[in-house]
């Protein structure tokens, strides 16, 4: 018998199960639709495909440096110096096999055998999995709801301790839509300099944003925590780009130097075809983005009107990503058909059987008193899909 220590104890993805069983059901004839899609509904560009012939075309098929193609991390660069406020060489860029592994390698690099990583509740579902891959210990600080579960410094007070390294920050937030505004993120600067925390910002949802909110670049608040953030980004989301996994880490180059080094060694680069064709997204005007951010926000609302209609949910308003953080404790202790909902993956199993709609569990971002649905599908899909989950609500007795 064979005994793997630690890592066979990794949760498995949440959302990649629930696809599973989306699949199963539509292989059934049944019409599942699927809240929980982490991707982008509208199509790559034309342009980042055509990038992509073009690369076939000219047999860019071969090894690029490990960090990626020179090419593109000039670019990156100085899309981090005018839209986010921060400079880095391409020499201080490493893309990776998507943000994922942008936020691996670094967690691999950045602890050591029990190191602590403070990640805030709730948290996208890969932190934790990520932090214990490395062989790190996940800390998980409890937030707020009043707050838009956003961590203050008070929270993490409670519990950072000498062993503490790394701060996982996500805005916007995956899965409450959360933002930091600038004087949240001075108060969490000040903290995580003053307490030598590495903070790895996940900013892969910046360019969807609403209410005429702005997104700030932890790192552009000051030289310190500059040098001590982790900055990653990508194209999946701002793109559509999800499959090509095309994403980045920019870091002062003492990190960077390592990122290179695990990254060699481990998937070498990204694709090739990938890389080249990401250069074409910068050739996309700002009404690209506002027009795929506009079309999110009109979803966002209509899902608002409807679930202020409600008294047996609340939610966290989102102000940016795609996404809503549902509270459904409420429907704890009811039944519906003779079978009760004792908690969130009770409330999924019996409203994907009762009502052919797939959410997410709380449980799997933290907090079970929650399920998360994604707002990345047609207007048509959505309401389609608000009126099966009302039907459900109404049969809850």
């Amino acid at each position: 018998m064979f005994t793997f220590p630690g890592r066979a104890g990794i949760a498995d993805s949440e959302t990649l199960k629930i696809n599973a069983d989306v699949i199963a059901l539509r292989k059934d004839g049944k019409d599942v639709i699927p809240l929980v899609a982490g991707e982008p509904d509208f199509e790559t560009p034309d342009c980042i495909k055509q990038k992509a012939i073009e690369a076939i075309n000219k047999n860019f098929t071969r090894y690029t440096p490990s960090s990626g193609m020179l090419e593109l991390r000039l670019q990156i660069a100085k899309k981090l110096e005018r839209e986010n406020g921060v400079k880095y060489n391409p020499e201080d860029l490493v893309v990776a096999c998507g943000a994922k592994q942008a936020i691996a390698t670094a967690m691999l690099a950045l602890t050591d055998h029990q190191d602590e990583v403070l990640i805030p509740v709730p948290y996208w579902v890969s932190y934790k999995a990520i932090a214990e891959i490395a062989g790190a210990k996940p800390v998980l600080v409890p937030t707020d709801a009043k707050n838009n579960f956003k961590v203050t410094v008070d929270d993490l007070k409670k519990f950072v301790t000498p062993k503490t390294k790394v701060l996982m920050l996500n805005s916007p937030s995956n899965p409450t839509g959360a933002i930091f505004k600038k004087d949240e993120l001075y108060d969490i600067a000040e903290f995580a300099v003053k307490n030598h925390l590495i903070v790895i910002s996940d900013e892969i949802y910046e360019k969807l944003i609403y209410d005429g909110e702005k997104h700030i670049s932890i790192a552009s608040l000051g030289e310190d925590i500059y040098k001590q953030t982790i900055l990653i980004n990508g194209f999946s989301k701002s793109c559509a780009m999800t499959g090509w996994r095309v994403g980045y880490s920019a870091a002062i180059r003492q990190f960077s130097d390592i990122f290179k080094k695990i990254q060699a060694n481990t998937t070498t680069h990204t694709s090739s075809i990938s890389q080249y064709a990401a250069q074409a997204a910068f050739e996309l005007p700002d009404s690209y983005f506002e027009k795929n951010a506009k079309t999110f926000e009109n979803r966002r609302d209509m899902i608002i009107n409807w679930l202020d209609k409600r008294n047996d949910l609340t939610y966290i308003r989102p102000s940016g990503a795609f996404y809503f953080f549902i509270n459904v404790s409420k429907l704890f202790g009811k039944s519906i058909k003779g079978e009760i909902i004792k908690n969130d993956v009770d409330f999924y199993n019996l409203l994907l059987k009762h009502a052919l709609v797939a959410v997410v569990p709380g449980s799997a971002f933290g907090d079970s008193d929650y399920i998360r649905i994604s707002y990345s599908y047609s207007m048509e899909s959505l309401e389609k899909a608000l009126e099966r989950i009302e039907g459900f609500l109404d049969d809850c007795k």
